[in-house]
């Protein structure tokens, strides 16, 4: 009777261990399926010879972005940087009432330019953005009036496919002041784009902002705003992008008005796949920061990039960067990018 018992019971502690690993792994299954992590790292090298000049290796970005699907139309998503300062980049949930129609509310990339949106992990230059972009968008700084924001604001956006994918689209209402801060006035930036793909290989488009700074800093370019100013902030582009098996191009022209001071820029950018996994980079970056001014400068870029594992790249680049105001210089650069 004893042995009996024993059997049962240790039958029983089995049945139950099983049943255990059972809801482990349907537990395990189904965070696999609902929360996805990814991340990357881009660190290299750098020798420009502007004014005192500089040599230094360099960490330009160390990503960490999570995903949980709470439902299969419901989604958050979570991006944190752990370069130089840390920082939140991006938070928000967004939910698919539609193809046509998803509506997201929290902090991303601002929809304006065809370049601010890119990852850059795929954008071709080491530098990441053009010229215009990256003033434009508020993503470095080079804007002392709007600040470095990364090219991204807190908001509500919708957005979705029309008519098959033929159309794509994006309307947001934001604050206007960047990241993780609160709008510093009672104005709201309305934020459009549109892009039509009528051929495989083609998507043209623009993008446009409208609305009200609040001035983080003062700029030499435009002396009359100060600081915690309102001032009219106003942008638009219009480009395009062409991919072929053998060369990919983005161009864009792009517009702006800071209060009383304009300022435009255009740029091209080509890759071109000579051999496997072995691209040719070429870039034409124009920008005028104050038609008043003239302030304006020319990047010319060669480079070459090597993508030795999915996502995983190596890229050296030669910057000549051609000032209508100040000494020209060169840029030399080379970058490790690792994805996983």
């Amino acid at each position: 009777m004893k042995r009996i018992l024993l059997s049962f019971a240790f039958l029983f502690s089995v049945l139950i261990a099983t049943a255990q690993d059972a809801c482990l792994n349907d537990v395990v299954n189904t965070l696999k399926d609902r929360i996805s992590l990814a991340g990357y790292a881009q660190v290299g090298y750098t020798y420009d010879d502007a004014d005192d000049g500089s040599n230094t290796f360099d960490i330009k970005r160390v990503i960490f972005m999570a995903q949980g699907k709470i439902t299969d139309r419901w989604l958050c998503y979570f991006m944190y940087s752990f370069a130089n300062t840390g920082k939140i980049l991006e938070a928000y949930t967004e939910y698919k009432f539609l193809p046509q129609l998803t509506a997201r509310i929290g902090q991303f990339k601002t929809m304006y330019t065809i370049e601010n949106p890119m990852s850059p992990c795929y954008v071709e230059l080491i530098n990441c953005y053009a010229q215009s972009v990256n003033y434009l968008a508020g993503i470095n700084g080079s804007d002392p009036l709007y600040g470095s924001s990364s090219g991204r604001d807190m908001g509500l956006l919708i957005y979705g496919d029309l008519f098959g994918k033929l159309v794509n689209y994006n309307l947001a209402l934001m604050n206007g002041q960047g990241i993780n801060l609160k709008d510093k006035n009672n104005q709201k930036d309305i934020v459009g784009s549109l892009m039509v793909h009528p051929l495989d290989w083609l998507s043209v488009g623009g993008s446009f902002v409208k609305g009200k700074g609040c001035a983080v800093a003062t700029s030499t370019l435009n002396p009359d705003i100060q600081v915690g100013e309102n001032y009219t902030r106003n942008r638009w582009s219009a480009g395009a992008v062409i991919k072929t098996k053998p060369v990919d191009v983005r161009t864009e022209y792009l517009a702006g008005k800071d209060g009383h001071v304009k300022s435009d820029g255009y740029y091209v950018t080509a890759s071109a796949h000579v051999f496997p996994k072995v691209d040719v980079i070429a870039s034409y970056d124009y920008f005028n920061k104050s038609k008043v001014l003239d302030d304006k400068q020319t990047n010319y870029v060669v480079g070459l990039q090597y993508w030795f594992y999915p996502k995983c790249r190596v890229q050296a680049q030669y910057t000549y960067c051609n000032r209508h105001i100040g000494e020209n210089s060169n840029l030399l650069q080379a970058q490790l990018q690792v994805r996983f």
